[in-house]
């Protein structure tokens, strides 16, 4: 399978199953173009039959006759370079990842990651939060100390032979539960030495109660560090208020600079949502980035459609827009020495995910798992507290073996719509929290999350094909 596409001057061609990219001119894009259109998705070498080979020749010849140097001759080394970039593999290769995908529902389910939910409760009451004000639709709680210790105990016991294992300290907001956090770092460095294991802590915070101490404890033990903002003051404040309605950017962005004046090196990004209310939101991005935040994420929110800031379909044309000119002004502002990076243009065209990443994508309610105050599991954050979701709890084990294997199912060749999307390989099917959400199943398809995500994808191999441009210059 190939996907062509024009993007910021730059004629691209992405042969979908090898992963390779091409620049190419207009007259090796319109071949492939053809070549496609006229012996299929997979086509080798022999099915250019002479007689294809001098259709494709004549309908170019006649496109592009009255330029002085493309001529027959031209066009048949052209065609030739086309056919050796097939029998290399990198140009309409061969899928050959499908019947693989089949044998992933029957491999053990080895643990490697623990979101733990040790604050169900929050002192913000963002508007669009899916945690319900950080209390997931149920009561206020905080993880106790023997509840986490456990849930670090199931970890290491489900793990098998994995050396390294993730713990994401989540909520609601899990700075109010801070002791608590600590603690169990501290006792995740103990179990580290007796059963070699290596824990990469994270927390993700909306910076209400960070101070210097917090910093300099995530600073010596987290791996890495989400920071919520939403961008300008005025788009922030309309969500992402305290309960009392005040809004919350003015008390949080000077400890984020603070944060990241002292974090250095060391990984962290800020994560933010734009709504209905802020389509706009490169600006908010641009916004961030001058403030001196240069690790950034922004997400579409995902909300009930009845939603007053819920995107809508005619909302899209402006969205798409907004990424393209991000791409553009992220080109620029690299050469210019003030760069910034954002989650979802980074792609590895050199390495990048295994294929079982690829294909199978996050791992949720398998590989990753989501843990609430009193224990129970879920498949991930976005789960929690849906009870028909509910895998069991770190004391008891997985007793849901059904809902387990639902997820196991969870891979970008479930979904029929993914099948011929050149995409695929990038998204891994998509978030089955959010196709859940809004097609009430998790081998659903969120059908704008799946428009937005092609058009990143696009931009983000634009990027890279710039890049290479500029540097052979």
């Amino acid at each position: 399978m190939v996907h062509c596409f024009k993007k910021n001057g730059y004629d691209i061609v992405l042969d979908v199953n090898s992963g390779t990219v091409h620049e190419v001119d207009d007259v090796a894009y319109d071949m492939i173009e053809l070549i496609r259109e006229k012996a299929g998705e997979e086509c080798k070498r022999e099915d250019l039959t002479p007689e294809l080979r001098k259709e494709i020749i004549g309908l170019l010849l006649e496109k592009y006759g009255d330029q002085p140097d493309v001529n027959e001759e031209e066009l048949n080394e052209t065609l030739e370079d086309i056919c050796g970039l097939m029998d290399a593999g990198q140009l309409f290769s061969k899928d050959l990842f499908e019947n693989m995908s089949i044998d992933f529902k029957k491999r053990q389910s080895v643990l490697k990651a623990l979101c733990l939910h040790v604050a169900h409760d929050c002192n913000l009451s963002c508007k669009y939060c899916f945690a319900g004000e950080g209390e997931y639709h149920g009561e206020r709680g905080l993880m106790s100390y023997e509840t986490g210790k456990r849930a670090l105990d199931f970890l290491i016991e489900n793990s098998g032979s994995r050396h390294n294992l993730e713990v994401d300290f989540f909520g609601g907001e899990p700075l109010m539960n801070w002791d608590v956090v600590k603690r169990l770092v501290a006792y995740g460095r103990e179990q580290e030495k007796k059963y070699n294991k290596n824990f990469r802590f994270t927390v993700t915070t909306n910076g209400v109660l960070l101070d210097d101490e917090i910093i300099d404890f995530c600073n010596r033990e987290m791996g890495n560090v989400v920071i919520s903002l939403d961008g300008r003051k005025a788009v922030n404040d309309r969500m992402r208020s305290s309960r009392n309605g005040k809004g919350s950017y003015d008390l949080i962005v000077p400890k984020f600079q603070r944060f990241v004046e002292k974090r250095g090196d060391k990984e962290y990004y800020m994560r933010g949502t734009y709504t209905h209310y802020n389509t706009d939101f490169l600006q908010d991005l641009l916004h961030m980035a001058d403030l001196g935040f240069k690790e950034l994420s922004i997400e579409p929110v995902v909300a009930p459609p009845e939603a007053d800031y819920a995107l809508k379909e005619e909302d899209l044309p402006v969205i798409l827009e907004q990424y393209d000119q991000l791409a553009v002004e992220m080109l620029k502002r690299e050469k210019e020495g003030r760069g910034f990076t954002f989650y979802h243009y980074m792609i590895d065209l050199e390495g990048g995910p295994c294929v079982v990443k690829r294909v199978s994508g996050c791992g949720v309610g398998t590989e990753y798992m989501a843990v609430t105050p009193n224990g129970d599991l879920y498949p991930c954050h976005q789960f929690a507290g849906e009870e028909k979701y509910r895998l069991g709890s770190v004391f008891e084990g997985v007793t849901n073996g059904e809902i387990r294997n639902e997820f196991k199912l969870c891979n970008v060749y479930a979904h029929p719509e993914c099948k011929d999307c050149f995409a695929k390989m990038y998204c891994s099917g998509g978030c089955a929290a959010n196709a859940s959400h809004t097609t009430g199943s998790v081998t659903g398809v969120y059908e704008m999350g799946c428009k937005i995500h092609k058009n990143r994808i696009e931009n983000a191999l634009m990027m890279q094909v710039a890049r290479r441009a500029e540097a052979e210059e």
